[in-house]
Parts: C-alpha cells; structure tokens; sequence
C-alpha cells in the first residue's frame, strides 16, 4: 500500500516505518490516520517481527502538531475530538505494539514527536538529536500522552522542567535521565537501531510480547497485583511450545530454534487491562 505521509520497508523480519513530512516531520491528522493503519497492518503481518520507527532524513524524527492544522481545530471547538483523542489513540497502539519496537532518532524529536517515540521499547539518538516539550511557549501543554510515557520513563522532576520552561535538551542528557538507550554518531542511528533489530527479531515472538506485557503490569500496577499478573503471564507462556525448546536448547548445549508465532488471543496485543 502506498501511503503519502509514511514510507515502509520490510526486510528480514524488520518493519521500518519513516515519518515523511519534510522538512520537519510534523504529525498531521493525515500524517497520524496512516500510522494507524500501519500498526494495524504490521500487528497482522506474521512476517513482520520487529517495528522500527523514525523520522525521514537526518534533520528531524518529528517536531510534533502541524501548527497550521490549529486554527481550523480551534475555531471548531475540535482540538482534542478530532487531534488529541485520536493522536492518542495511535500513539498507545505504538506503545502497546506486541512486538519490539525501535525508535531511532536522527535531529529533532520535539513536542509529538518525543512522546511518540517515549512508547518505544527501546530508544537509539545520534549525537547531534534534540529533544524537547515546548508546548509551553504556546501557552500549551503536552496532549498526546508525554506526561504519563515520558513521565514513567525519566521521572516527573524532569518531565517537569522539560514542560515548565520549554526548552531543549541534547542527546547526553536524555541518556542520562533514561530516555534513551543509545547514542549513535549523526548518520548511523538507523543502522544501530537495526542491529537491535536484528537481534530481537531472532528471539521467541511470544516470550518477547510476554516481557513487554509484564513490563506493563510492572509500571502500572501495585506490586502484588502487578506480581499477580505476572505470574499469570508466565503460566500462558508455559504452555508454549518455545519455552519448552529452549529448556531443552540449554540442556542439551545447543542453539534454540524458536518457531512460536505470535498469538494474540494469548498476550493481546500487551495492552494495559482497564
């Protein structure tokens, strides 16, 4: 399918997803109706087994709302039925991807453009990478789920400056609070975050969705009930094939051979449960 504000390239296993809006990558209500479609195709594709998402060209991973788009919204009242509910509609089925997801991230990851990629499994940022919620500065605030994902993610005295004063912090420093998980020199970003791929896209499908399910538990819930859970999460997972391969691989002294498809009807999609 051949889609105007997206590009997609399926290679071994891994799923690349390009924003493509140049010169800066800003998500319009198009721009997130494609994306959603997307995800919804590559959850689908059984060929597909990781997801790396990033920005088209080395100037920017996105900058956020196409201001443009507002005074439309505004004067019909629309702002969140028709950009923010929807926006964060797609931006959780990005974060509740059941398969691993990658960011990588070339320039400017403003406004939408931070809390899209802060739902990301794992995040890769070139040296040169901006990062930033100037929401501020418009007399605005973040509406497409940074103040919970990024929140979670660094801690909310950081997310607090990074809203309260609205300006930008480079690569260094959103490794050091925990954002990122790399920092890869300016042009090698999205070769890093596919040899994360490439190594995820080996792993059994089904324990990888049970980690990232787990994980959820983990940050959203009290721990016992979050332990509860993850107890439950293990009994499913038990009773896979793969589990079973890979207890044999290790005593046995070899390399596994994981051939579990990924069953949603057992681990949905990691959604949070309501």
């Amino acid at each position: 399918m051949t889609y105007q504000k997206l590009r997609v390239e399926i290679a071994n296993n891994v799923a690349t997803v390009f924003l493509v809006n140049p010169p800066m990558n800003v998500m319009t209500l198009d721009m997130r109706r494609e994306l959603d479609e997307v995800l919804t195709s590559l959850e689908a594709d059984p060929e597909v087994a990781v997801l790396v998402l990033t920005g088209d060209g080395d100037r920017s991973f996105g900058t956020g709302s196409d201001i443009q788009e507002f005074p439309g919204l505004l004067a019909d009242g629309a702002v969140v039925s028709r950009k923010l509910a929807p926006e964060n509609e797609t931006f959780t089925k990005f974060a509740n991807f059941p398969k691993p997801t990658v960011a990588a991230i070339e320039g400017f990851a403003l406004g939408g453009g931070m809390e899209l990629a802060a739902g990301a499994d794992i995040i890769v940022v070139g040296e040169n990478a901006r990062f930033g919620l100037p929401e501020i500065k418009l007399g605005a605030l973040p509406g497409s789920g940074g103040t919970v994902r990024i929140t979670r993610r660094i801690g909310i005295g950081r997310v607090s400056e990074l809203m309260l004063l609205g300006d930008m912090v480079d690569a260094q420093q959103v490794l050091a609070w925990g954002y990122a998980n790399r920092i890869a020199p300016k042009g090698e970003v999205l070769a890093h975050a596919h040899e994360f791929a490439a190594k995820l896209a080996k792993g059994p499908k089904q324990a990888m969705c049970a980690c990232k399910q787990a994980l959820r538990y983990g940050m959203y819930l009290p721990e016992e009930q979050a332990i509860a859970k993850l107890l439950g999460v293990i009994d499913v997972l038990s009773r896979t094939n793969d589990l079973h391969e890979g207890a044999d691989a290790f005593i046995n002294k070899r390399t596994p051979d994981f051939k579990d498809p990924l069953d949603t009807s057992k681990f949905v999609g990691c959604i949070f449960p309501k």
